[in-house]
């Protein structure tokens, strides 16, 4: 095993050495490995839940801002009513 030094604000010193305190992890690096092999995982749910997901397809940015182009001015539009009708329920 190898060794890595770090640097960290005190804050996050402190927070390792309360979990450790807490006997919920044996030391600092146990700790870091634990967040380390966790964001591994993550990662390969990721990847896998991508190639899971299909074939992608190209880009059409044409229809990608007109979507967003309504969608803004729906939001805008809700925005105006909810400063309009103070008393609307949905804002």
């Amino acid at each position: 095993m190898t060794t890595l030094n770090i640097s960290m604000p005190d804050e996050m010193r402190a927070f390792i050495e309360a979990r450790v305190n807490a006997g919920e992890y044996q030391s600092a690096s146990d700790y870091l490995r634990d967040l380390i092999r966790h964001d591994l995982e993550e990662i390969g749910r990721h990847l896998t839940e991508g190639i899971e997901s299909g074939k992608a397809t190209p880009l059409d940015m044409s229809a990608l801002q007109k979507k967003a182009s309504a969608l803004l001015h729906k939001e805008q539009g809700e925005s105006i009513q909810c400063q309009l009708f103070r008393d609307n329920s949905q804002c």
